[in-house]
C-alpha cells in the first residue's frame, strides 16, 4: 500500500478521473510523486526503468487532457507504460511487475481497459491506433486517438507504412501520433531556435491562424491552397530537423520539452481541436529524475531489485556464463579466423552480446536498428558476394522477418547464420517476448538446418558448424546460463544430422532437445532410461531414432517449444513413414500463449522440468517405478 504521507496526491489517485479533479497547477508535483514512486517501486521489484522515468509529465498530461479509457491511448513501446499502469489502478500492485501472477511488464488488454492495445514488439502503435481511429469515424464516433511512439520505435519500417497510409487517405482520420523522441534513436534536438519554434506551432493562435487559412483557400487540392501548403513546409524546413512528417501527410508540432508540463498541456489542447493526423514531437530524457540512470541509460533501461539510494551494484564473485557470453566469444574468435564474417543486429547490440565484437571489428558491425525484416535480407545480399553473414536476433523478433528468411534466404539457399537468443521458456517478459514457436516454424522451411544446444561448449560448437555450413542455418539457445559445462577454445564442428548417446538404459528412451537434456539426465538416472542428445531439429538423426525406436518400448521427446509441429513432431512423421507403430510421449510447451513469470515457474507448469517429466513418464508407463516391463497401451494411448 502507497505511503499517504510521502505521496500525498498520488495516493489519492485510483484512476484518471481522480487525476483530473486536482488543478492544474498541482501537476507537476503529482509528476513529481510519480517519479520517486517509480524509482521506488522498481528498485524494490526489478522492471524496465528509464523509458518510464522519461515520459511521466506526458503521462500525466495524457491522462489528465484526455478521458480515458473512453479516449483511446497506444503506448509503443510498452516498457514505457510503468507511470500509466500506476495512474489507472495498478498502483499498489506495480511492484509485483513481471512476477508470476503479478503486473505484466507491456500492456495487456486483459488486465485493464486502460491498455487498448497489447504491445511487446515495437513500432506497431501507429497502425493499431489508425485502425481504431477509422473504425470509429465510420462509426460516427468522436472519440480521441493518440499514439505514443518511442524509445527507438520509430526506427522500424512498420511505423512509417502507417505514417504514409494515414497521411495519404482521402477522408483524412483525426489522429495523433506522439513520437516521444529521447534521444536514443532520433538526431538530437537543435537548441533555442527549435525549442522557439516548438513554442510556436503548438500556439493555439498559430493553429487557429492555419485553420482559418485552410477554410479559406477551400480545397487542398486547388492551386492556391497546394501553395500556401508548399510555402508553409519550405518556411518549416529553414528551422525543423526535418519536414518528413509534413511530406507524408501530417500537421507537424514540435519538438516541444517533453518534461515541461505546461508547455505539454498547451501543445495538447490545441492537438485536441485539429482534425485530420496530427504528429507532436516532444524530447525526453530517458531515465530523467534519477541522475544515475541519465548517465547510463542503457545499464538502466531494465534492471534487477536495486537500492534507488546506492545504485546498480555488481555481484561479487565470478559470474557464470550466458549462452549470450558464449556466443559473444564465439563470434569474436570465429572473426579472428574467418574474415569474410559479418555481424548484423536488430538493435540488440547488448542483448545479443555484440558489444565486443562491434568495438573490436567495428567495419564489420552491422546494427540496423529496430527493423528485423531489413536485418535478414541485409544478411542474404551479403551473402550473395561471398559473406559469412550473422544475424544475432531473439527468437520472438525472427517472427518479424519470418518472409525474408524463406524468400531471401532459404528460397535461395544462401550461406546466412542465424543465433537465435531467448529461444524457448524466456519468462517475466510474458508471451511477446517468449521464443516458444521457433522449432517449428523453422523446421518447415526447406534448406534450414536447425540446431539447439543442449550445453555452452556444444552450443559454441554449433555455431561454427552452422557458419561454416554452406547455406542457411540455425541455432537457437536460451536465455542465461546453462548447465555449466566448459567451454573449449578450439572452432570445432558437428557432424550435420547427428545425435548423441548420453545415456543407455533400459524400456524407455528420452530423445531431448537442446536445453531439455539436462533434466532429461536427471529423470533417466531415476528411473534407469535412455537419453539421447538430438542436437538437430532438421536434418534429424533418422539412424538414431530408429535405432532407439527398434531397441526400446517407448520413446520420449522432450523440448521447450510448442508441441505442435515442433521436435516431437519430426520424430513421429518418421516414425510414421517408416511404418513403425509404438509408443511416442510428446513433451513440451502448450497450445496456449504462456503468463509472465520465472523462467523455472514456466518450465514447471508445463511439466518439462525434472520433476514433470519424470511425472509424465510414470503417468504414461507406471511400471517403471517397479521396475516391471512395459505393458500394451490402449489404442490412441
Amino acid at each position: 500500500m502507497i505511503d499517504s504521507q510521502r505521496y500525498p496526491r498520488l495516493a489519492r489517485i485510483d484512476s484518471p478521473a481522480d487525476l483530473r479533479r486536482f488543478d492544474e497547477a498541482e501537476l507537476p508535483a503529482v509528476a513529481q510523486e510519480l517519479r520517486a514512486y517509480l524509482i521506488e517501486s522498481v528498485g524494490r521489484s526489478g522492471g524496465h526503468f528509464g523509458a518510464g522515468l522519461g515520459v511521466v509529465e506526458l503521462t500525466v498530461a495524457l491522462h489528465y487532457l484526455y478521458q480515458t479509457p473512453v479516449d483511446q491511448l497506444v503506448w509503443d513501446v510498452g516498457h514505457q507504460t510503468y507511470p500509466h499502469k500506476i495512474l489507472t489502478g495498478r498502483r499498489d500492485r506495480i511492484h509485483t511487475v513481471k512476477q508470476k501472477d503479478g503486473i505484466a511488464p507491456f500492456p495487456k488488454r486483459e488486465e485493464s481497459e486502460y491498455d487498448t492495445f497489447g504491445v511487446g514488439h515495437s513500432s506497431t502503435s501507429i497502425s493499431a491506433a489508425l485502425g481504431m481511429a477509422i473504425a470509429l469515424q465510420q462509426a460516427g464516433d468522436d472519440r480521441k486517438v493518440v499514439a505514443v511512439i518511442g524509445d527507438g520505435a520509430m526506427t522500424a519500417g512498420m511505423a512509417y507504412e502507417a505514417l504514409n497510409h494515414a497521411g495519404g487517405m482521402d477522408e483524412e482520420p483525426n489522429l495523433l501520433v506522439i513520437l516521444n523522441d529521447n534521444r536514443m534513436s532520433i538526431s538530437e534536438a537543435v537548441g533555442g531556435l527549435t525549442k522557439m519554434l516548438g513554442r510556436m506551432t503548438g500556439s493555439a493562435t498559430f493553429n487557429r491562424i492555419r485553420e482559418g487559412g485552410k477554410k479559406l483557400l477551400g480545397d487542398k487540392n486547388k492551386p492556391p491552397a497546394r501553395f500556401v501548403k508548399r510555402w508553409e513546409e519550405h518556411w518549416k524546413g529553414m528551422f525543423v530537423p526535418s519536414t518528413l512528417f509534413e511530406e507524408m501527410g501530417f500537421h507537424y508540432t514540435g519538438p516541444i520539452d517533453g518534461h515541461d508540463l505546461p508547455t505539454l498541456l498547451g501543445a495538447l489542447r490545441t492537438l485536441k481541436t485539429l482534425k485530420g493526423p496530427q504528429l507532436l514531437h516532444v524530447i525526453t530524457t530517458k531515465g530523467k529524475g534519477y541522475e544515475l540512470a541519465e548517465g547510463d541509460q542503457i545499464g538502466y533501461h531494465a534492471v534487477g531489485p536495486f537500492d534507488p539510494a546506492k545504485g546498480l551494484v555488481a555481484k561479487p564473485g565470478a559470474k557464470k556464463p550466458t549462452y549470450t557470453d558464449v556466443f559473444s566469444d564465439w563470434l569474436c574468435d570465429m572473426a579472428a579466423a574467418e574474415p569474410r564474417l559479418m555481424g548484423i543486429t536488430p538493435a540488440m547490440r547488448e542483448g545479443s552480446g555484440l558489444v565486443r565484437f562491434s568495438k573490436e571489428y567495428p567495419q564489420r558491425y552491422f546494427d540496423v536498428a529496430i527493423a528485423e525484416q531489413h536485418a535478414v535480407t541485409l544478411a542474404a545480399g551479403m551473402a550473395t558476394q561471398g559473406a559469412k553473414p550473422v544475424v544475432a536476433i531473439y527468437s520472438t523478433f525472427l517472427q518479424r522477418a519470418y518472409d525474408q528468411l524463406v524468400h531471401d534466404v532459404a528460397t535461395q539457399n544462401l550461406d546466412v547464420l542465424f543465433a537465435i537468443d531467448r529461444g524457448g521458456v524466456v519468462g517475466p517478459d510474458g508471451a511477446t517476448h517468449a521464443g516458444n514457436l521457433d522449432l517449428s516454424y523453422l523446421r518447415c522451411v526447406p534448406n534450414m538446418v536447425v540446431m539447439a544446444p543442449a550445453d555452452e561448449n556444444e552450443c559454441r560448437q554449433m555455431l561454427t558448424t552452422g557458419l561454416r555450413y554452406p547455406g542457411p542455418a540455425a541455432v537457437r539457445y536460451p536465455r542465461g546460463t546453462g548447465p555449466g559445462v566448459a567451454v573449449e577454445p578450439a572452432l570445432e564442428t558437428l557432424p550435420i544430422g547427428r545425435g548423441q548417446l548420453r545415456r543407455k538404459g533400459k524400456k524407455v528412451a528420452l530423445l531431448a532437445f537442446g536445453a531439455t537434456v539436462p533434466a532429461a539426465e536427471e529423470v533417466a538416472a531415476e528411473l534407469d532410461l535412455t537419453v539421447a542428445n538430438m542436437r538437430f531439429i532438421k536434418p534429424l538423426d533418422r539412424d538414431l531414432v530408429l535405432e532407439l525406436a527398434r531397441s526400446h518400448d517407448g520413446l520420449v521427446t522432450i523440448e521447450d517449444n510448442v508441441v505442435a509441429g515442433g521436435a516431437g513432431s519430426a520424430v513421429a512423421e518418421l516414425l510414421n513413414a517408416e511404418g513403425i507403430a509404438m509408443a511416442v510421449l510428446q513433451l513440451g510447451l502448450p497450445d496456449a500463449f504462456q503468463h509472465h513469470a520465472s523462467r523455472e515457474d514456466l518450465l514447471a507448469e508445463a511439466g518439462i522440468d525434472a520433476a514433470g517429466i519424470h511425472a509424465s513418464v510414470l503417468r504414461r508407463w507406471p511400471q517403471l517405478a517397479a521396475g516391471a516391463g512395459i505393458l500394451p497401451l490402449a489404442a490412441g494411448g
